[in-house]
């Protein structure tokens, strides 16, 4: 039988671009790049490792076909975080309802959490959402992410506009 999870969603939202690009954390080789087309295996990858803690699940009900027609789309662009030459990091921005962009995901390997490296994804991610010249862009995240994410949020320059409370069967048990 699958446990079920009552949950607290945040949603967040900024207006202008806060300006605040953090650097990366030093002594590291660290590269972000948009991957471009990416197949579909390579992200279920990234979602599951870096997901699983967190009960990521919506992206696993669909179908190859169903992601793919997300992840490649012309204006969905999925930003890959490298350290020391491995994938370690992914941020998600869906511009597809112009001039509002959401960061559908964003998150981090679990061995490179706590480091600084989620700060210098998501400042880099929010600038190149603003390079686009957007209303607004938007995020969601709930008390089963990272207990840090809300804050990190926050700290860039999201600011929670509305909270819901729900319910997720967590398909692991």
């Amino acid at each position: 039988m699958a446990k079920v999870h009552n949950i607290t969603i945040t949603h967040l939202e900024m207006f202008e671009d806060p300006h605040n690009a953090a650097p990366p954390p030093a002594q590291t080789k660290i590269a972000l790049i948009r991957a471009e087309n990416p197949p579909v295996h390579f992200y279920r990858y990234l979602y599951d490792i870096i997901g699983g803690d967190y009960i990521w699940v919506n992206r696993k009900k669909l179908s190859d076909e169903e992601l793919a027609a997300i992840i490649q789309d012309n204006d969905v662009e999925l930003y890959v975080l490298y350290v020391n030459g491995c994938p370690s990091g992914y941020a998600e921005l869906d511009f597809r309802k112009m001039p509002e962009v959401e960061l559908s995901f964003m998150g981090l390997i679990p061995e490179v959490i706590g480091q600084g490296f989620g700060r210098y994804l998501l400042t880099q991610v929010i600038a190149i959402a603003w390079a686009r010249e957007p209303q607004r862009l938007f995020v969601q995240t709930c008390t089963l992410d990272h207990p840090s994410a809300l804050g990190l949020y926050q700290r860039c320059g999201f600011e929670a506009f509305a909270q819901e409370q729900t319910e997720l069967e967590d398909p692991n048990g």
